[in-house]
């Protein structure tokens, strides 16, 4: 029997996150061939090189391409998303993907989206028809009148999907894929001990201190659609927590418009206060990640993991700004502008209350098991039809 290539492209390290237990179930099916291509900052050191994390997981990559041109303005974001379409039409036509499996709104899945369905082959979108700010709410429903295959996350976003004219027997509500690593990750108690243990502090800079006591993450990318108010709306947020005089692990921002004014406000933040137990690193593996989520005070910016894993997890999280505008969220989330008082009487907040009861609005942990099933045995046509 003729294995049906399943090409999963990823372009930055939450994508990795956001796909990695539809992988492992690729892996594990006899009439699928897995096929991961990297492109964008999946590639590059500075954010973080997931390659590494990839491999070290046990998956092979097919290709990686250089796609991202740096500078993080909306000039280089459309620019990058040129020079994807080109480099992966190209590869498309070498390794003849049966279906192209994209995930989520970020700009790069645009290069995917094109070079797969002018090609004609098969476009399977996950986490669409959720709603959200910046350009990436625009991305996600564009990219979800091209794909012929469309696994949602909640209810909420399967409805939408409908709404948008899409064919019912090609929708699919299975959750969020990043829950199943968290459930997974939650219910293995027996390594949490181990990775606290482990020596995270060897990767990025600033001070190491005792994870078993009470600290704050902090997670904030850029607004495109506010990307020159990015440094001022970072600094709101990290005068806040120094206020709250607590450890703090910060991750570095994405690659979007806006990310170079993030990371100057971080690295001025960083020599002003060099006394300061602060922790920044590019990226950290999923499950260390996934485990700091549970083990938090409180989560504090505006990733969409505060509000999906934070969701499950119970993780007291602060959203700060628009970038999450609208997306479903649950009792976990204290949403507050960019403006450090109001931020600093959040996390406070938060702190107080402590961990809250899991919720799942995204999903029970088996999304990666419903995708895989579906990828096995969906025939959805290539001409798409619209049923408005």
């Amino acid at each position: 029997m003729k294995l049906r290539k399943i090409c999963v492209v990823i372009g930055s390290r939450a994508n990795y996150s956001s796909i990695k237990s539809v992988l492992s179930e690729i892996n594990l099916s006899s009439s699928l061939e897995l096929q991961i291509v990297l492109c964008g900052s999946a590639v590059l050191e500075r954010y973080g090189n997931v390659a590494k994390l990839i491999e070290k997981d046990g998956f092979s990559i097919t290709a990686s391409l250089d796609t991202l041109i740096e500078g993080e303005t909306p000039a280089t974001m459309s620019k990058s998303v040129g020079l994807g379409l080109i480099e992966l039409s190209s590869l498309f036509e070498r390794i003849s993907p049966s279906i192209v499996l994209t995930i989520g709104d970020r700009f790069e899945t645009m290069s995917t989206v094109i070079a797969s369905t002018f090609s004609n082959i098969l476009l399977a979108h996950t986490m669409g028809g959720e709603v959200t700010g910046t350009i990436d709410e625009s991305i996600r429903h564009a990219v979800t009148k091209f794909s012929h295959l469309h696994f949602a996350a909640s209810k909420d976003a399967a409805a939408r999907i409908l709404k948008l004219g899409e064919r019912k027997e090609d929708v699919h509500l299975v959750g969020c894929p990043r829950i199943d690593l968290v459930k997974s990750m939650l219910d293995d108690t027996s390594s949490h001990e181990h990775i606290l243990n482990q020596d995270i502090f060897q990767e990025g800079v600033g001070s190491q201190f005792d994870l078993t006591k009470p600290f704050l993450i902090v997670s904030q990318h850029p607004v495109t659609t506010e990307f020159e108010l990015s440094e001022s709306q970072m600094n709101e947020t990290l005068d806040a927590i120094r206020e709250i005089k607590m450890p703090v692990i910060a991750l570095w921002p994405n690659a979007d418009a806006g990310s170079s004014g993030i990371s100057l406000a971080m690295r001025k933040f960083r020599e002003k206060y060099k006394h300061l137990e602060i922790h920044f690193f590019k990226n950290l593996p999923i499950n260390v990640y996934i485990l700091l989520m549970s083990k938090t005070s409180c989560l504090i910016g505006n990733s969409s993991s505060a509000i999906r894993e934070g969701c499950f997890i119970g993780t007291p999280s602060v959203n700060v700004g628009s970038r999450q505008d609208s997306r479903e969220r649950g009792l976990n989330v204290i949403d507050v502008p960019h403006e450090k008082n109001k931020i600093l009487s959040a996390i406070n907040k938060q702190i107080k209350h402590g961990n809250y009861l899991s919720e799942d609005l995204y999903g029970d942990g088996m999304a990666a098991k419903r995708i895989v099933n579906v990828l096995q045995t969906s025939n959805p046509k290539i001409q798409k039809t619209i049923t408005y």
